[in-house]
This record gives structure tokens, sequence and C-alpha cells, in this order.
């Protein structure tokens, strides 16, 4: 069923600085043949991990380097305006939507490789928490750096 959010409301592949591709695979799709709404956030996930080597910032495995501090997901959207079918290629966009003291917003939005139809929209949210008190804690000043570098003028500042 698609979306009935306003039209002006809707991203364009051109909101994005960074987009990664994906080919959709037969173990990712339901018995109707379609992608099953959980791989969604997969593959928001792995287009978050590499939106991050673009930027370039170090995190991987172990959190923030030099620091114990690690995100937490604290909020994840998925809205579905068209399903991903087997073999299909799309493409996963990513931009900082935006930056807090200890937060950070990922827009997302899922498009075929080809073509301009928005087929899904996200939001996930990470809270920067220190991994011994499980507080959080204000961002990585090199994380924000180097967003305001690459995505300058893109995002919401609070």
């Amino acid at each position: 069923m698609p979306n009935d959010a306003a039209p002006s409301a809707l991203p364009t592949k051109a909101d994005f600085p960074f987009s990664y591709p994906f080919r959709i695979r037969y173990s990712e799709i339901d018995g109707q043949g379609i992608v099953f709404n959980g791989h969604y956030l997969t593959y928001f996930d792995v287009a978050i991990t590499e939106y991050f080597h673009w930027l370039p910032y170090p995190y991987g495995l172990g959190g923030i380097p030099g620091s114990d501090d690690d995100f937490h997901i604290v909020k994840t959207l998925v809205e579905y305006y068209a399903p991903l079918h087997f073999e299909e290629n799309i493409r996963v966009h990513v931009r900082t939507g935006r930056l807090g003291r200890t937060s950070l917003s990922f827009n997302l939005a899922i498009f075929p490789e080809d073509a301009d139809d928005l087929r899904a929209t996200g939001e996930i949210v990470w809270v920067n928490t220190n991994q011994t008190t499980h507080k959080s804690t204000p961002l990585p000043a090199g994380l924000v750096d180097v967003i305001k570098a690459r995505e300058a003028g893109r995002f919401d500042e609070r």
C-alpha cells in the first residue's frame, strides 16, 4: 500500500550526497516475492557503515577509536512506498539528518538503480554512549567536523 505523504515532503536522489548499491538476493524475499520488511533495516545499516567510509570516519567494531564510547540505536523508522523485487538493483541513499550534542540521525531513501521512483524512506537515530557508565556523552568532535565538512547545509544542527 502506498504511503500517503505529501509529494513535496518526499526526498529525491539529489537530496543525498552518498548512496550504496545492492542487488536483491533470493534469501531476502518472502512468499509474496518481495523483500521481507526486516531486510530494509539491514540495507540501512550497511549503507550507514559505507557512509562512514565515505566521510571518512574510522568507526567500526569496538566503537569510537581512542574512547570508551559507542553508539546505541534509539530509533528506527521505515516507511514503505513500493515493493522491492528479486534481482532488482537498488541504491540506498544516506545523509545526516540532524546533529545534536549527544545524538545524530540519519535520513535514508531507497531508489531503483536506474530510476527515480522512491521505494522506501527511513530514519535511524544514534546516541553516543559511554560503555562503562551507559550514559550519553557528547559526539566526538572529529565526527562532527567531518560531517559538517562533507554535508554543509544539508542537516539540522541542534
